[in-house]
């Protein structure tokens, strides 16, 4: 009895927290549209609860999944049946969060005793909104700290605001951590922010962007997801805003901008059902009726309107109040030049459209900027990142932060893919924050000076 009440106690220490000991995650190769569609299938299986990392796009990308271990055979069974190649990329995610948990307390015990900001490590929401209000009183003369709105659990919507005077001048918009659990976004967020302030005077560059123009930063875009990946479970996506008649909670908010938003493209088209087992066989373990068209949907490509889906749109464009705060921000301001929005993991930079595959008025300004801006990057670590259109490049996707800014006017839209490629996924250890935000920094420079020499 004594055995027992101890291991209730343990439990009850760990229950908030979501495990995920021995859910791997695979990395699957997809030979042909059959295939892309085969793995539609296994998204539209509510109970095999996969969680795609790296969506499918097209034949000879790779898609990464992470399986929980409890339908870890079923999936793989189904996988060897229809001859796909796969490896694993993550043999237990548990053990890289147990990692990710202790360098933090590493970094908490550092910090306790000498009192400075750890840039190599991750943060809590409340020791990142504290860091600000430091660097704030560090600069006070060049940062500001504003509030833009609250979150749907009212939290406040902090953006960091760099500006050597005047009003109303031309402004570039940076955000990391849209989504809750691309933690290395919000650490390079934090990296950048202490970087554009202490390279004012010192980089030509930074004081000349700065002497004509202000930078505003919001580096947890999400904080209702972010806290709760803290909180309890470290993989969330999505906002936390509540869904009237569903049991899931939450939007993504990616696809909640009024861009595309709901379109239906040949990559959300529903299929067509087929109900007969005996078609698909080792698909045992999945329910019927199958989904098997050649456009069933890959699971994120486009979004969905299903609220237990990680790409849920939402009811209606802009309903996610963090999302909104973003919009009517900008609107006011009237004098936004550029939006860098700052996600990852894939190694990529993109610009619009998502939503849709024809080239922008803009495609050779922005592609020359890119393959500027990438080469930059990789000179400073090797790191190689591709670049283009979000629809060419990664997937067709519907209601993103950079289409809607595009469409308002506001010609220098990226979007950022941070590391990496295919290692670490969404879980990047601590060890690489600081490389990532350093090579990323020259990729974000080049597009800044491009927008400052080039006004319109």
């Amino acid at each position: 009895m004594e055995t027992l009440l101890v291991f209730l106690a343990l439990l009850g220490v760990t229950s908030t927290q979501q495990l995920f000991v021995g859910d791997q995650v695979l990395r699957v190769s997809a030979r042909n549209e059959e295939q892309i569609s085969l793995l539609g299938v296994l998204g539209e299986q509510e109970e095999l609860q996969v969680d795609f990392w790296r969506h499918p796009n097209s034949p000879g990308h790779p898609v990464d999944l992470r399986v929980p271990f409890l339908t870890l055979q079923g999936v793989k069974k189904f996988l060897d049946f229809h001859n796909f190649s796969y490896s694993i990329m993550i043999e237990d995610v548990q053990e890289l969060l147990d990692e990710e948990k202790e360098s933090m307390r590493r970094s908490r015990r550092i910090k306790r005793s000498s009192r400075t900001f750890d840039f190599a490590s991750y943060h809590t929401i409340d020791e990142i909104y504290d860091w600000m209000d430091v660097l704030v009183e560090d600069h006070p003369s060049l940062v500001s700290k504003i509030q833009i709105g609250q979150s749907y659990e009212n939290r406040p919507l902090y953006v960091l605001k760099f500006s050597t005077g005047g009003r109303n001048r031309p402004a570039i918009w940076l955000d990391t951590g849209i989504h809750a659990r691309e933690w290395i976004t919000h650490a390079t967020g934090v990296w950048t922010a202490n970087k554009i302030a202490s390279e004012y005077g010192q980089d030509p560059s930074v004081t000349a962007i700065l002497d004509s123009m202000d930078i505003f930063l919001e580096i947890v875009t999400n904080p209702d997801g972010f806290a709760f990946t803290h909180s309890s479970n470290r993989l969330w996506r999505k906002t936390r805003s509540i869904n009237a008649g569903s049991r899931c909670v939450g939007v993504d908010p990616n696809r909640n901008w009024d861009a595309g938003f709901g379109g239906e493209t040949s990559a959300t088209k529903k299929p067509s059902k087929l109900s007969a087992r005996a078609e698909n066989p080792g698909m045992e373990t999945l329910r019927d009726p199958l989904w098997i068209s050649s456009s069933c949907p890959a699971p994120g490509a486009g979004s969905s309107s299903d609220p237990c889906s990680e790409t849920y749109r939402g009811p209606h464009a802009h309903s996610e109040r963090e999302v909104r705060a973003v919009v009517d921000f900008i609107r006011a301001h009237g004098n936004v030049k550029s939006v860098i929005s700052i996600h990852s993991y894939s190694q990529m930079l993109l610009f619009p459209y998502g939503y849709r595959r024809e080239p922008i008025p803009d495609h050779q300004e922005m592609n020359e900027l890119a393959k500027k801006a990438v080469s930059d990057l990789a000179a400073v670590f090797g790191t190689k990142y591709s670049y283009g259109s979000i629809a060419t490049t990664i997937y067709m996707a519907g209601g993103t932060t950079i289409d809607w800014a595009y469409d308002n006017g506001v010609k220098y839209s990226f979007s950022l893919e941070l590391r990496d490629s295919g290692r670490y996924g969404f879980l990047l250890p601590s060890s690489q924050i600081v490389p990532t935000a350093t090579e990323t920094w020259p990729a974000l420079l080049d597009i800044m000076v491009h927008v400052l020499e080039h006004p319109y």
